[in-house]
């Protein structure tokens, strides 16, 4: 199946393999967090090798990163825009009370899957899809949300779900 087929079945998979995916964040409970991160971390590079973020971005296109103020102050700065400018013109509180964007798709991904303000992007846009942190034992259950978002997530689970089996 190609990337573009992923994306598409993304919401339907997730829906289907939720009950493998929270057996699998179970198994993954148990053992050590650094055996978990070791897991993880081997299955994120093998899956980026694979994947092509440029061929997707459905994170881009669907899901508003937070807003750390160093983000806001550092976009801002790029686009040679005074901070409270900005705020107005890109930025909302979403209902966790978080800053975030305004939009989605992202106001500076291009029509070719670029970020325009790459350098200084969000924090949340440069860890995601987080698979390649430390404590990933933290946030299993944004790990099997993100299974709605990224393809790459979906077959890193997948990937450590045969691991375990």
């Amino acid at each position: 199946m190609n990337l573009q087929e992923e994306i598409k079945k993304l919401n339907q998979n997730t829906q289907q393999k939720k009950k493998a995916y929270q057996k699998t964040i179970q198994q993954l409970k148990k053992l050590k967090p650094y055996d978990a991160d070791e897991l993880f971390h081997t299955q994120h590079e093998q899956v980026f090798s694979e994947i092509d973020c440029l061929q997707c971005a459905n994170c881009c296109k669907t899901t508003p990163p937070l807003l750390l103020n160093e983000d806001i102050n550092n976009i801002s700065r790029k686009l040679n825009v005074p901070v409270k400018k900005f705020m107005q013109e890109y930025v909302v509180k979403d209902e966790d009370g978080d800053l975030v964007f305004n939009q989605s798709p992202c106001p500076f991904l291009g029509a070719d899957n670029f970020c325009k303000i790459y350098e200084v992007r969000p924090n949340a846009c440069r860890e995601y899809p987080h698979t390649n942190r430390k404590k990933m034992n933290q946030i299993f259950d944004l790990t099997v949300k993100n299974t709605e978002i990224c393809p790459a997530v979906v077959r890193i689970l997948n990937n450590i779900e045969n691991a375990l089996t």
